[in-house]
């Protein structure tokens, strides 16, 4: 508690020096600071990655093009898809939690704030590791860069004959690292979830979002280690003499695949619930409705969380797994769209008679929503064992991973810093800019990505470098390329709208949305002690019951 005593206000560290600041932000335990610490490094990372990405597309917009060198695109891609994965995806998440889990739980802070400050720390130097392998992997040899093995890294590929020099170990070491962040934020969470809830809150009453994200907490803690182990077993092979990996040792080069993808899959989940999170809390403000269904969706959010860990080898269907083994696992892949379907249904029915007002976090939802029900429909076609070996590894799986990824989680994740940034920071954002940003971004999202399903039904393979004209191709790698200037404008948008409304955007008050959660009832941005009074609850939306004494919602629950 002596830390949260000393904690300054936010006006109070606004006008220390700036080396006072970044002091105080490096020694913080603070759970609001360390929550937009790693939203803020989160989106640093999105802004490289995504030039990384536009270098890709740049690459691949006409036939034979030779803008990069084949190696430099295989970093290209190699350094993109981990830094969207485990530098933008997972600390987005980790700053949701951090953030907003203890306000909504009426808690001063988390269980064990230090350990909270140690896995900011852990993820930021693993994603410091990544990036410093631009200048240290060479060595004395002089062979390599930046890792070149793809986000998978599939062994014996990775092993030291076809993968001279130490990129690869500046990718193992970096995910390690970060991994254990991960880990140990993930562990903070469910403490603070089981011990710190405010007198009144049951778990029957907890918002959706803390819900979801004590699930996620628990499926990081099952699915990070089995990489961890991986990642472990591929070190011994290349620096110790291990044969794990090596076929012509007794090794198996389909064991890295599984212990890969058994993090994998349910590793898209894992980023995809809490995207799930924060539509289940905007929704219903702007429906002015409570969630439909919320004794189902708490139950479609754990069996999404069960089912996940089981699914893992539907992306290996082309590998030579047994007709069983295959069997199995188009079942699980086909099972988990029904608690998937509950939650669309839930979201649409709380819609339904709803007086809908349609501000920037619900637009943001509504293009959620369209785009998750292709990239669920795309993922069961994938699901289906003779459909996949014919667009395995195509850029139909590319348009439908990116369907998930960007047009699903980056979509709620933009609604959630809309919603929430004026609780952050006591400012709302401008709305010109956020509308700017909601239609360049949707725009070039779409001229990316569809396209890329009709190129893989062509047959264009993915994490390819160039192609001949005359396949097919063309038209669809053009499109696909102008949607990133699309996309790159809106990030513009949000970034110049981030910055300019913390210090001239309009007063916010407390609770600009009129919600109904616990962390609206504090002041914006809140006190260091969260609240100057534990809160008491009664029902699922006590802001509600405060605001509607005539008509509380604990006569109904």
């Amino acid at each position: 508690m002596a830390s949260q005593d000393l904690a300054l206000s936010p006006a109070a560290e606004t006008s220390l020096p700036l080396t006072a600041r970044l002091h105080t932000l490096v020694v913080t335990v603070d759970h609001k600071q360390l929550g937009l610490m790693y939203i803020g490094t989160a989106l640093l990372f999105l802004v490289v990655s995504g030039g990384m990405a536009a270098v890709i597309r740049l690459q691949l917009a006409v036939p034979n093009n030779t803008l990069v060198s084949p190696q430099v695109f295989n970093r290209l891609f190699t350094m993109h898809g981990t830094a969207m994965v485990f530098l933008v995806g997972m600390p987005l998440i980790a700053g949701l939690m951090n953030y907003l889990v203890p306000l909504m739980i009426g808690a001063r802070d988390m269980a064990f704030p230090r350990l909270n400050a140690f896995g900011y720390w852990m993820f930021l130097f693993g994603g410091l590791l990544l990036y410093l392998s631009y200048l240290a992997a060479p060595g004395l040899a002089g062979q390599g860069s930046a890792p070149d093995v793809g986000w998978f890294a599939y062994a014996p590929l990775t092993g030291r004959a076809f993968s001279r020099g130490h990129s690869t170990d500046y990718w193992i070491l970096s995910l390690l690292v970060s991994s254990g962040g991960s880990i140990v934020s993930a562990i903070n969470v469910i403490t603070t979830i089981a011990s710190l809830r405010c007198k009144g809150m049951t778990l029957m009453r907890m918002p959706l979002f803390v819900w979801m994200m004590l699930v996620v907490s628990g499926m990081i803690i099952l699915a990070l280690p089995p990489l961890s182990a991986a990642q472990i077993m591929l070190l011994l092979d290349r620096f110790l003499g291990a044969r794990f990996f090596d076929t012509q040792a007794g090794g198996s080069a389909v064991l890295w695949q599984h212990f890969f993808w058994i993090f994998g899959h349910p590793e898209v989940y894992i980023l995809m619930i809490p995207g799930f999170a924060c539509a289940s809390e905007i929704i219903p403000v702007f429906s002015r409705k409570p969630i439909f269904g919320y004794p189902a969706m708490v139950g479609a959010t754990m069996m999404i969380g069960f089912i996940s860990v089981g699914v893992w080898a539907h992306h290996m269907f082309a590998v030579g797994m047994t007709a069983v083994g295959n069997t199995f696992f188009a079942i699980s892949t086909l099972l988990i769209a029904v608690p998937t379907g509950i939650k669309i249904f839930n979201w649409l029915g709380t819609m339904y008679g709803g007086q809908i007002r349609f501000e920037l976090p619900m637009l943001f939802c509504l293009g959620f929503l369209f785009q998750f029900l292709l990239a669920g429909l795309t993922g069961v076609m994938l699901g289906v064992a003779p459909f996949d070996w014919q667009l395995t590894d195509s850029y139909f799986v590319v348009a439908h991973f990116h369907y998930v990824l960007v047009g699903s989680f980056l979509f709620t994740i933009f609604a959630a810093i809309y919603y929430w940034y004026p609780k952050a920071s006591g400012r709302m954002l401008n709305t010109k800019l956020g509308l700017w940003h909601f239609w360049l971004f949707a725009l070039g999202f779409h001229l990316t990505f569809d396209p890329q399903h009709l190129a893989g039904i062509l047959g264009m393979p993915r994490r390819i470098y160039t192609y001949d004209a005359g396949r097919g191709w063309e038209i669809y790698n053009l499109i696909s390329s102008i949607g990133v200037i699309f996309q790159a404008g809106g990030i513009l948008c949000l970034v110049i709208n981030l910055l300019w409304s913390l210090r001239h955007g309009e007063p916010a008050g407390d609770d600009p949305w009129d919600a109904w959660t616990l962390e609206w009832s504090t002041t914006s941005p809140p006190p260091a002690y969260n609240f100057e009074t534990l809160p008491e609850v009664r029902s699922r939306r006590p802001l509600w019951d405060l605001k509607h004494p005539e008509d509380p919602d604990w006569k109904y629950e």
